[in-house]
């Protein structure tokens, strides 16, 4: 099992959101100049208000990638019902740049507010085709970012990294 997939496979994020798939380029997502997710690791939503940098290496610039950020855990992690909320999309996005800078954000940035328990909020990114139109949902509830991929034929993943999140008391912002 490969150690980029273990974490996902073992945060459920593989099952649940996505499948199975072959890591092909670096993503790298950062929150303010240095707060870097890595799978499993744990941000305030304090931390996480603004949209973050998220840069795609291991690739050229004739490729464009499709970023979706989502919440499985809506409302909460013990019945997901709502699964899951859309908080991020950009499309065509030149390799080898920063997502945040380039591409077409068709859904703009909605930061992190879980509720209920401890949430995750998984950064996938997958390569189109070319530049191809990509249609974004009506709403962000519900969505589904299996159904998504398929709906705009964008095949498989090539990255994904999630972090968790959990409701912020003001105990906790000190």
């Amino acid at each position: 099992m490969s150690r980029v997939l273990e974490p996902l496979i073992v945060g459920k994020v593989i099952g649940e959101v996505i499948d199975n798939f072959n890591p092909t380029v670096k993503m790298t997502v950062t929150y303010g100049s240095n707060k870097q997710v890595f799978n499993s690791l744990e941000f305030l939503p304090s931390a996480v208000v603004s949209k973050p940098r998220v840069e795609v290496q291991g690739c050229d610039m004739r490729s464009f990638f499709t970023l979706v950020m989502t919440d499985p855990d809506v409302p909460g992690p013990s019945d997901p019902y709502l699964r899951e909320n859309l908080h991020w999309m950009v499309t065509d996005i030149p390799g080898t740049t920063d997502a945040s800078l380039f591409g077409n954000e068709l859904v703009m940035y909605e930061s992190p507010k879980p509720y209920i328990g401890i949430h995750r909020f998984v950064f996938v990114l997958f390569k189109q085709k070319s530049r191809q139109v990509v249609r974004p949902p009506s709403s962000r509830d519900y969505f589904s970012t299996r159904r998504f991929a398929a709906d705009n034929d964008l095949g498989l993943p090539v990255a994904a990294v999630y972090f968790n999140a959990q409701r912020e008391t003001a105990a906790r912002r000190r």
